[in-house]
């Protein structure tokens, strides 16, 4: 972040954001401070001054008369460019696409050259402080307007986020759901909508007031809901012929649509929100990770006596158990070194990680051996590693697979181990064509939640090699993480904007393109698989990886590979099957959290479709 002069605030302090062209929540507002004595100069606007509601243009130039510090939203920074939408990056067709759509048009047209001019000429960011505490005020993300940060986002990449913005705190808005998170010591405060409910089922809205907590050098800070006049706002959208929807929600305090919503938010829909407050001492004060309002138990830890037993739950019932429908994808583990260390890599690659060694040209050969000899019915051969450019035998692996009228899929990063492979990958992509599909690891849209994951100066190399690839004519998908706190259908929708930017086709709506991965944390509580499981959620054992895949792995000292039941647990020797595939042709019980957490209830999978 660009260096700012902090502007000062030596009292109690009203920080709101989201007014959304609300007239009765702003008047309420007006009163509020009134009551409080908070004077104008002591506010602090965290922008979307103008969206959903009626009264656009006054309500800007109300709120535009005093001496309330008043940061850019993406609403404003749309409509002083004259963009065609809010930007928010809803999925096309959506229903908040619908719908954002028709305010626009009414916010466009009630504004003039004037307004714009004036929204144009608001900071997009500021530094203020606050008993000595320096905090940033942002919209959406520190580097990013329109970006949505829930109070679930995890606590890296909030982190990452303050970080980024040089000082000790952030205050934001944009997401419409007022929060408090502190994770070491650092700040992260959403006040919450002025001028939409929090989904809570109340027509209550939302601001905070920050006060310097004396002889501590730390901030209390209060989150209030405010009632208003509601009614009125919803009278004045129908009269502007505005969504109906809309002015529904200002009266149930429901939103028309929750896409935006990541899932523990989601489920938090209708319930009634609690005025709070908390103290911030400021970083290095010790402070509990768990300092956040409203208060959340986060995730329960593994019970111990869950997935102990191969054929029985903890809760007695019979283990879901998998049948090899027909093997379709082999996938082999070239080794797990890799040129990275990445902070949650599934399989612990890194460069000093050998525990699974470098499978040879001769040893894949005999697995494709067996695949013709017994007529087995697979179609593609899945390469994964550690980094398989690294093996000093993976071209030669590669070639056979493909010759032999294989499919081939390489995970790799994409970086100087594959481009020093350059001229023998794109021999095999001019023969083969199609049946080469390359796997690029980007986990994030951005460049630095990509490198929180990878590691510093990752993100240039891997796109470098991105575009080489998609200028040399490749087959190319890309695997992504599901770790930033986004929903879905924004992770891609922010995948297809660099997709832009770079010059690569792909059609991110794809799951097997654009496939993003759940995340995986064996130490989080998450349900068993009993046999009735497959009922209650409407799954059939055939949608699971282990019912038409199998990986191989040569474990460092072992004499030959081994078959594994899942390419995500390679060292649990429970799910090692046996040295060849008609070894590993047996049911697979699901007895890891995995099983529940990445392939049944989060619906992923390795393979190309």
């Amino acid at each position: 972040m660009t260096e700012l002069k902090p502007r000062i605030f030596d009292g109690p302090t009203l920080v709101f954001g989201g007014v959304y062209s609300n007239l009765q929540a702003l008047e309420a507002l007006f009163d509020f401070a009134r009551s409080r004595g908070i004077p104008q100069k002591r506010w602090i606007c965290t922008g979307d001054v103008i969206a959903y509601g009626a009264d656009a243009r006054a309500r800007f130039e109300r709120l535009a008369e005093t001496d309330a510090l008043i940061i850019a939203g993406n609403c404003e920074e749309g409509l002083a460019a004259g963009a065609q939408d809010c930007g928010c990056g809803f999925a096309p067709g959506s229903t908040c696409d619908a719908l954002s759509a028709k305010w626009w048009a009414h916010a466009i047209a009630q504004l003039g050259a004037n307004a714009r001019s004036a929204l144009a000429a608001l900071p997009a960011r500021a530094i203020i402080e606050i008993n000595g505490r320096r905090l940033a005020v942002v919209h959406g993300g520190v580097e990013e307007t329109s970006r949505f940060i829930f109070g679930s986002a995890p606590d890296r990449v909030l982190a990452s986020e303050i970080a980024a913005s040089g000082c000790e705190g952030v205050l934001a808005g944009h997401c419409g759901l007022p929060f408090t998170r502190v994770v070491d010591g650092l700040l992260w405060h959403n006040s919450g909508a002025l001028g939409m409910p929090a989904n809570d089922g109340t027509p209550r809205v939302w601001c905070s007031v920050l006060t310097p907590a004396d002889g501590r050098g730390g901030v209390r800070i209060e989150h209030i809901a405010l009632d208003y006049d509601h009614a009125g706002a919803a009278a004045a959208m129908r009269a502007a012929k505005l969504p109906e929807e809309y002015a529904r929600a200002l009266e149930s305090g429901l939103w028309p649509s929750c896409e935006i919503l990541p899932k523990d938010e989601a489920k938090a829909s209708g319930a009634p929100l609690a005025a709070g407050s908390l103290t911030w001492l400021g970083a290095g004060a010790g402070e509990a990770p768990a300092a956040f309002w409203p208060r959340s138990s986060g995730p329960a830890p593994l019970a111990r006596e869950k997935f102990r037993d191969p054929h029985v739950t903890a809760g007695g019932e019979l283990r879901a158990q998998v049948a090899l429908a027909g093997l379709r994808t082999l996938w082999i583990n070239t080794g797990t070194l890799c040129n990275l260390s990445c902070a949650n890599c599934y399989i612990e690659s890194t460069p000093r990680n050998d525990r699974l060694a470098w499978i040879t040209a001769q040893e894949a050969r005999a697995f494709f051996d067996e695949i013709e000899r017994d007529r087995l019915p697979v179609r593609e051969i899945g390469f994964t590693g550690g980094e398989p450019f690294m093996n000093p035998e993976f071209i030669d692996m590669l070639e056979e697979a493909l010759a032999r009228g294989f499919k081939a899929i390489v995970l790799t990063n994409a970086m100087s181990p594959m481009r020093h492979k350059a001229r023998e990958l794109a021999a095999l992509n001019a023969r083969y064509g199609d049946a080469l599909t390359l796997r690029v690891s980007i986990d994030h849209y951005t460049q630095r939640l990509h490198e929180l994951e990878r590691g510093p100066r990752s993100w240039d190399p891997a796109i470098a090699g991105l575009r080489w690839l998609s200028e040399n004519g490749f087959r190319i998908h890309i695997a992504g993480r599901m770790y930033s706190g986004e929903t879905e259908s924004l992770v891609r929708n922010g995948y297809g904007g660099l997709c832009t930017q770079i010059g690569l086709t792909l059609d991110v709506t794809d799951p097997v393109a654009l496939m993003l991965f759940p995340e995986m944390d064996a130490h989080a509580d998450v349900p068993e698989v009993s046999q009735s499981c497959w009922g209650v959620l409407g799954k059939s054992p055939s949608d699971m990886m282990c019912a038409s895949s199998r990986m191989v792995v040569k474990r460092k000292g072992a004499s030959a590979p081994a078959v594994l039941a899942c390419t995500l647990l390679a060292y649990d020797e429970a799910f090692e099957m046996g040295p060849t595939l008609l070894d590993a042709a047996g049911p697979v019980a699901l007895n890891h959290p995995h099983c529940a957490r990445f392939c049944l209830l989060g619906g992923a999978s390795c393979s190309v479709g």
